[in-house]
């Protein structure tokens, strides 16, 4: 059981650094017209912050914590389907930029730690 959770974890920390750099992708590509492109990394950032959540409760589970707020990246979501909505990608780009970048250019250098038993 010790495998699987240090491999999770492991991927959960190769996943945030894709996501750190993919938001910058996807705010370049909406200021840049292509927003097809961007639709695309868009849902797969959807799906990532989904999964990542997702680890977070479940080591959580194991008593492995990460000081990573995974209600924040859920707001991110809700916040980037509004704007698509009204297709206000200026806003939406600007969010990745700076708003979702830096968190998880931040959540980058954050590990899970036993915590009790």
């Amino acid at each position: 059981m010790t495998n699987i959770i240090y491999e999770t974890q492991d991927s959960f920390y190769q996943y945030i650094e894709r996501v750190a750099v993919g938001s910058q992708t996807i705010a370049d590509y909406l200021r840049e017209d292509k927003v097809g492109e961007a639709m695309q990394l868009i849902a797969q950032f959807s799906e990532g912050v989904s999964w990542l959540t997702q680890v977070i409760v479940l080591m959580r589970e194991h008593l492995y914590h990460i000081n990573i707020d995974p209600s924040q990246m859920n707001e991110f979501l809700l916040e980037i389907n509004d704007g698509l909505e009204r297709q206000d990608y200026v806003v939406v780009a600007d969010m990745f930029e700076y708003e979702i970048q830096p968190f998880f250019e931040e959540a980058k250098e954050k590990r899970f730690e036993k915590v009790g038993e």
